[in-house]
């Protein structure tokens, strides 16, 4: 078994929360202080529930196919940290990072291949 549709169509679902998670934690910590508000602080609880609800969503995922199939899918977050960042933080996209980007889509791609 390689990995059926639904599994593949999870795990990139896993892939977008995982990768909405860092943007919020970045948010969070504007605001971080020694103090233990920051637990409180929205951008935190958020950023630490999308990292959360992706690790069951993944394990049910994994019901559906290959660890080395799906997983490597995974790597895919960083594409979506880098749009979200953008959008959500107005970092900029450079060259380097479209690169690193497309690298990291040509490998998803040959892995979904089998190749």
């Amino acid at each position: 078994m390689t990995a059926e549709l639904w599994a593949v169509v999870l795990t990139m679902v896993v892939s977008i929360i995982g990768g909405i998670g860092p943007v919020y934690l970045k948010r969070a910590s504007v605001s971080w202080s020694k103090h233990y508000s920051f637990l409180f602080n929205k951008n935190f609880v958020f950023g630490t529930f999308f990292y959360a609800a992706s690790v069951p969503l993944f394990v049910i995922a994994l019901r559906g196919g290959d660890v080395s199939t799906l997983y490597p899918i995974t790597s895919t977050g960083y594409v979506w940290t880098l749009i979200f960042s953008r959008f959500m933080l107005g970092e900029s996209i450079t060259r380097i990072k479209v690169l690193g980007i497309g690298l990291i889509v040509l490998g998803v791609s040959l892995i979904g291949l089998g190749l």
